[in-house]
C-alpha cells in the first residue's frame, strides 16, 4: 500500500486475501430505480419548496407594501423565467405532496413495502406528479387566455 488512504478500501474475502472495495455504496454502484430517483427528488424538492416558499412571502410581503411594488413583482413572475420558476415550484409541490402521502401510507399500513410494489408505485407517482402539475398550469394558461379574449 503506497499511500494510506488506500487502507480504507481495503477488504478481505473470506479466503484471506486483500481486495479493493468501496469505503460504502454509492449511487454510482447501485442502478437507478423509479423508486430510488423519486427519492432523491424529493429530498431535492424540501429544499427547493423551502426556497420557493420564502418568494412566496416576499410576494405577500409586496402586496403588503402597496400597488407599485406588488406591480414589480407580478411582473417578474409573470416574465417568462418567472414561469419558469413558477411551474417548477408546482412540479415540486406536487411531487413533495404525493411522496408525503406515499410515506404516509407506508407508516400507517405497513403495506405495499416490496420492491415490486415500490417500483410500480413510483410510476404512478410520477403519472399523478405529471398530470396534476399539468391540469394546474393548463387552468392558469386558459384563465389568462379567457382574460385576454375580453
Amino acid at each position: 500500500m503506497s499511500d494510506i488512504r488506500e487502507t480504507f478500501y481495503v477488504g478481505h474475502k473470506s479466503d484471506g486475501t486483500l481486495q479493493k472495495r468501496p469505503m460504502s455504496p454509492h449511487l454510482q454502484v447501485y442502478k437507478p430505480i423509479p423508486s430510488m430517483s423519486l427519492s432523491i427528488l424529493n429530498r431535492i424538492t424540501g429544499a427547493a419548496l423551502a426556497f420557493g416558499s420564502t418568494l412566496m412571502v416576499a410576494w405577500l410581503a409586496s402586496a403588503a407594501k402597496g400597488p407599485k411594488s406588488f406591480k414589480t413583482v407580478q411582473k417578474v413572475t409573470g416574465s417568462f423565467p418567472g414561469q419558469v420558476v413558477l411551474f417548477g415550484f408546482s412540479a415540486s409541490f406536487f411531487l413533495h405532496f404525493i411522496r408525503g402521502i406515499r410515506h404516509l401510507m407506508w407508516d400507517s399500513t405497513a403495506k405495499r413495502l416490496e420492491k415490486e410494489e415500490i417500483n410500480k408505485d413510483s410510476k404512478i407517482d410520477i403519472v399523478g406528479i405529471s398530470a396534476l402539475t399539468l391540469g394546474l398550469w393548463t387552468i392558469i394558461i386558459g384563465k389568462r387566455l379567457s382574460k385576454k379574449n375580453k
